[in-house]
């Protein structure tokens, strides 16, 4: 259980919930992904709010094209993840794992994968029997070595009905080497267009928990704004949105206590427009993105669009710009215990902000409610 010194006295109920003292209350994921690369902005494992979160998510470990999942030397950044001087070891991978006697409910898990480069060789290595048997070897030999709990297979995504059956023993393969109590999960995109190859149903038998990633929903390759990250299709619309990736998912027969909706603690910018389906004229920030906890820009307005559970603000001069608040995020997890799914994650831990604005906070009080 959670020691006590890390919660105040109002939220020791709360904290019961979660290390699974109480029956009262149905138990919810509340996980959060932490990028390697946010060590760079003064952002250490002890720096983190860590006691509203069941599960982080370090990302990211890239695959190589035999099959080897980067082991040591040889990881994403080396230097972040197990060389730098970081909370008095050396590595994030080990500042993490030197935190659990604090955490005592809290899973650390190795994201494999990720978006671009991170993804590129898993085709060709799920394909190939003994290149799949080095992945799952190394990466149970990366886990075991850093105390960690599991991994999650971050392959953004099978592009292909063969890549969909080759992703599933893939996970088959994996779960051998990772039998519970170790952590197996994937995280997937929510559109229709990315999970249409995969057999979802057959996947769940062999991972804990499936992550689909609501957000992203709409951004620079597209050619009007929008919201990313709606909870809601809106009725004068249609499009993607959490409810019908969830909808998608459950539909496939997937339990819904395997699924967990992706919270983004970022926003998407689109310059030259003032609300959505509009042409721009470019993105602020950095690559179109700004941390949530930035948001909103000084000068701006923010907006609540209750109909589909998003926010937004307007000038500053990021132009329009889509993200979640603790109001759109309240909604989605009372969406999440409506549907009895398994929780919420956040991509990521970083850009959060502290205080009454913290999506993760917000996250996991409304799940825990009374």
């Amino acid at each position: 259980m959670f020691s006590g010194s890390i919660f105040p006295h109002w939220r020791r109920k709360a904290a019961e919930r979660f290390s699974g003292t109480s029956s009262e209350i149905p138990f919810y994921l509340n996980a959060a992904y932490y990028p390697n690369w946010r060590i760079y902005r003064k952002q250490p494992p002890s720096a983190l709010r860590l006691g509203f979160v069941s599960h982080i998510f370090y990302a990211f470990a890239w695959v190589k094209e035999d099959g080897t999942v980067y082991g040591r030397n040889q990881l994403s950044d080396e230097w972040a993840d197990t060389q730098m001087p970081v909370d008095g070891t050396t590595g994030c991978l080990r500042a993490f794992a030197q935190l659990k006697p604090q955490y005592s409910k809290l899973k650390l898990v190795l994201s494999i994968g990720g978006g671009g480069k991170g993804s590129e060789n898993f085709a060709a290595v799920a394909r190939s029997k003994s290149c799949t048997e080095t992945f799952a070897q190394s990466a149970r030999r990366l886990v075991d070595e850093f105390g960690l709990d599991g991994i999650d297979v971050d392959w953004e995504h099978p592009a292909d009905s063969q890549q969909g059956q080759d992703y599933i023993r893939l996970l088959a393969r994996l779960r051998d080497y990772f039998p519970p109590p170790y952590v197996l999960a994937t995280c997937l995109p929510a559109g229709q267009w990315a999970l249409q190859h995969i057999d979802l149903q057959k996947a769940a038998k062999y991972v804990d928990m499936i992550n689909i990633m609501g957000y992203d929903f709409a951004g620079p390759w597209g050619a009007e704004s929008g919201h990313h990250a709606q909870l809601y299709c809106p009725s004068y619309g249609s499009g993607v949105s959490c409810q019908s990736a969830v909808e998608y998912v459950l539909g496939q027969g997937v339990h819904p206590k395997k699924l967990l909706l992706g919270i983004p603690a970022y926003g998407r910018s689109f310059l030259g427009s003032d609300n959505i389906g509009q042409r721009y004229a470019g993105c602020g920030g950095e690559d179109g993105v700004f941390d949530y906890s930035e948001l909103p820009r000084p000068g701006a307005t923010e907006y609540h669009d209750e109909q589909v559970a998003a926010a937004y603000c307007v000038g500053g001069d990021g132009g329009f710009v889509t993200y979640d608040t603790p109001q759109t995020v309240q909604q989605k997890a009372k969406f999440v215990t409506r549907e009895q799914l398994g929780g919420l994650f956040y991509w990521h831990i970083g850009g959060d902000a502290r205080g009454p604005r913290s999506l993760i906070e917000m996250g996991y009080n409304t799940l825990h409610e009374m």
